[in-house]
């Protein structure tokens, strides 16, 4: 029987979950739950539900993984927790600073409804994650360094939306290449926030916005802006679509360290993504997921969990003995 994914919401995210199940044999696409009014959102998978957000609750028993596909900001610290006591859920929750807040609380309320909730999965937090983990497991004696870009985030692009007088937004982090090459060079530099990555924000405001008031709330915003370099532009909504509407993103995990009785062996990991669409390549990452949760699930299992918890045979449509022989 097919795993039965429902979407909570259906933006760039949503759309792209919606494809990747598309593309496995073990899942079936069961609804889309929208805060919009449901007739007018036309969706790719024929015969599929287009529910209200409101009606969620009835479909307890038609969901075997909810996949929330709201923004870091302000949807999934309130939906996680409030859904996972009916569902088994899978979120993209990328505030790095928040997450052991965000998963305590999804962990308690996991554990109430019986249910698992996966956080903070995607590529960062998620699969780079995993690639720090490994890099730190592997050379104790070392330093970490994560690159991001460049890219459009879609956290922070949702983040600057989310301010009053801003009608629409992108926001693009780029690496300072100095400091790139410096780490890959095995350098081992010690690198503040701000001298590793600048970011980039282009933005349409509503008429009569106060640019200035937008411009400070935006650099000075705690967790997404005010520890880097902030550029802040002010643009026509006609700009910001022909010009700012690339989705594509790239990065890099390096792990530095050095082996040998007197550390004389130099050692340099890295782990790089470069993605034509950051929506549809974190959707793709979600529905893997949304796989290993239905797994434990069926075990028995409830509570919160990370990537650092979920075996990698969980994630994948092959069994253990093809994934031996093909991978191994």
């Amino acid at each position: 029987m097919k795993t039965r994914i429902g979407i909570l919401g259906y933006g760039n995210l949503g759309r792209g979950v919606e494809h990747a199940v598309k593309e496995t044999s073990d899942m079936e696409l069961a609804a889309v739950f929208t805060r919009r009014d449901p007739a007018s959102l036309k969706i790719n998978t024929e015969g599929t539900a287009v529910v209200s957000a409101d009606e969620l609750g009835q479909w307890k028993d038609k969901i075997d993984v909810l996949i929330i596909c709201g923004g870091s900001a302000t949807d999934l610290p309130v939906q996680t927790p409030a859904c996972v006591r009916d569902f088994n859920v899978i979120d993209s929750f990328d505030t790095h600073a928040n997450i052991p807040v965000h998963f305590a609380a999804v962990d308690e309320a996991a554990k109430e409804g019986k249910h698992i909730g996966i956080i903070s999965v995607g590529w960062d937090p998620g699969l780079f994650s995993l690639a720090r983990a490994y890099g730190n497991a592997v050379l104790p004696n070392g330093s970490d360094y994560t690159f991001w870009g460049k890219g459009l985030s879609q956290g922070h692009s949702d983040a600057v939306r989310r301010i009053p007088g801003v009608a629409d937004a992108r926001q693009y982090t780029v690496p300072v290449e100095s400091a790139l090459e410096a780490v890959r060079n095995g350098e081992n530099p010690e690198l503040t926030t701000r001298m590793k990555h600048t970011r980039e924000v282009f933005a349409v405001l509503e008429e009569g916005a106060d640019p200035e008031v937008i411009r400070r709330e935006i650099v000075e915003m705690p967790n997404y802006f005010s520890d880097y370099d902030t550029t802040v532009n002010f643009i026509s909504e006609e700009e910001l679509l022909e010009n700012y509407n690339q989705a594509g993103h790239a990065g890099f995990v390096f792990r530095s360290g050095s082996t040998g009785r007197d550390h004389e062996n130099k050692h340099v990991i890295e782990f790089s993504l470069k993605l034509d669409s950051n929506a549809e390549f974190t959707s793709s990452v979600l529905v893997a997921y949304a796989r290993a949760a239905k797994r434990l699930y069926d075990k028995g299992e409830t509570g919160a969990r990370t990537v650092f918890d979920i075996a990698p045979a969980l994630l994948s449509e092959l069994s253990g003995e093809e994934m031996r022989r093909r991978m191994l």
